[in-house]
This record gives C-alpha cells, sequence and structure tokens, in this order.
C-alpha cells in the first residue's frame, strides 16, 4: 500500500484555499493508494469552533474528499472541525474511499489549548480496513497517551494514523512518541503534521513514516508529500519472528477504557 502524507501550510480559516493547496501538491505524485492529511486540515486547529467550523451536513471540505476519492480511486484521512446534526462540535479524523465514509472523534482534548471547552470527546476506538491493513485512528494530542492506543484493547491492527497540528516548541517530543508508539505495538505509524504558522503557534512539519521496529522510512520538514509503500507481509514476518504481542498483559487488555 502506497502512502503519502500531504504536510503544508494551513490557510488560517480558509477551507477553498486549503483544498487548492492539496490539489496541488497531489498533482506532484498522484499514485497514492492512501493520502493523509493534518488535522484540522481546511481551518487550522481551532479551540472555538463557533465561528470556524463547517456543519457536517453541507461541509465543503468533507465533500471534496468524497469527490477525491471517487476521481483518484483511493482512500483519504484528515480530520475537520465539523457541527454535527445534534449542534455537537467534534474534531473527527475520517477515513473516506470512494464506498465507505469512516470516522473517529478525538478521545483526548487539549485542554492546555481549550479545545474541551467546546469539543465534545470522542468515546471509542475506529479500526479501518483498506488494502489489507487494518489502521488505528488516532488524533494529535491522543499520541501521550498509550493505553488509548494499546495494541488488543479494541482490536488487532498493522498501523496506526496520527493526524496533528504539533507545534515546533514541542517537536521533540512528536519524534520521540511516534517511534515509541510503533515500537510498543509492532505496527507502523503514519503521522501527518503540518508547517507554517497560525495565530497561536509555528510548525515545523516533521511528519514521518515508521516502521514496527522503530525505524523512519520517510520524513520531511518541507511543504510537500512523504511517501512510502507499506509491506503487510513484511509486518507479517517481523510479527511471527519477534513475538512480543504474545506477551502482552491480556488482563490489562480485557479491561474497558
Amino acid at each position: 500500500m502506497k502512502v503519502a502524507i500531504v504536510q503544508f501550510d494551513i490557510e488560517w480559516g480558509k477551507p477553498l484555499d486549503n483544498i487548492n493547496k492539496v490539489e496541488k501538491l497531489v498533482a506532484q505524485n498522484p499514485k497514492a493508494d492512501l493520502y493523509i492529511l493534518p488535522e484540522m486540515w481546511s481551518t487550522g486547529f481551532i479551540s472555538t469552533p463557533q465561528t470556524m467550523a463547517e456543519n457536517e451536513q453541507t461541509s465543503v471540505s468533507l465533500d471534496w474528499m468524497k469527490s477525491f476519492t471517487r476521481d483518484n480511486k483511493c482512500a483519504i484521512c484528515g480530520s475537520l472541525a465539523v457541527k454535527t446534526a445534534d449542534s455537537k462540535f467534534y474534531n473527527r479524523n475520517y477515513f473516506i474511499t470512494s464506498e465507505t465514509i469512516q470516522y473517529y472523534d478525538k478521545r483526548h482534548l487539549f485542554t492546555h489549548g481549550g479545545e474541551h471547552r467546546s469539543f465534545s470527546a470522542g468515546q471509542s476506538h475506529t479500526i479501518v480496513e483498506w488494502n489489507g491493513f487494518r489502521i488505528l485512528l488516532l488524533t494529535c494530542y491522543d499520541l501521550r497517551f498509550p493505553v488509548w492506543s494499546r495494541f488488543g484493547i479494541s482490536g488487532a491492527y498493522d498501523a496506526i494514523i496520527y493526524v496533528a497540528n504539533w507545534p515546533t516548541s514541542r517537536q521533540q517530543a512528536w519524534d520521540v512518541l511516534t517511534k515509541a508508539r510503533a515500537i510498543e505495538n509492532q505496527c507502523y505509524v503514519i503521522a501527518a503534521n503540518r508547517v507554517g504558522k497560525d495565530p497561536n503557534c509555528s510548525y515545523c512539519g516533521g511528519s514521518v513514516i515508521i516502521d514496527p521496529l522503530g525505524n523512519e522510512l520517510a520524513k520531511s520538514n518541507a511543504e510537500c508529500l512523504v511517501e512510502k509503500t507499506l509491506c503487510i507481509d513484511e509486518l507479517n514476518k517481523m510479527r511471527a519472528k519477534f513475538k512480543v504481542l504474545d506477551d502482552r498483559d491480556k488482563l490489562v487488555d480485557c479491561i474497558s477504557v
């Protein structure tokens, strides 16, 4: 499965401009099986969504994601700030193909930035299947909470996708924790960040694709596509040879979270 992280400088509160940016970057290599966009890719990270979040039922950004998969015969993943029919706001990480729409609502809201004041937290995990891979969807601050991504709690998976707006000031934590999540769960980690600035932070990217041993397969700090082809057979061989997951604490994995 060829994956491509679309790392770019998000225009603050301008979905149409951000759609155009993504399309220009994708045009450089329109052959991936899965494209991953950063957290809140159409607006930038907002903690007060009342004026900038899109209504889910009429979202221009969501409609574009749907049409993108049909036009390119691929899947796309990325989060949006949306207002649902029950008037709640979610940081909703969508995984869309030409035939399906699945999503994960961010569980760990970023209280340091005020996200918890307006957004509702997700209550469950989401694992999607695409091109022979089982993929756990997570979002930004979730990266700091390893129990929530623990292999086995809500089912097995082969890769974790993190979509994020992770600032330059905490880049060291991003570099360490993305590798840790790959190693401890014996899975690929696909971590999509942004570059540039918003009214509150600066971002230096560091979008990365990591193998189950913690090796960086692809990484960049530039506005670009971060690409790599992942092999499920190689993952399965590694897991069969070094059976770390068989020794995990089964009792802990049965605890409801």
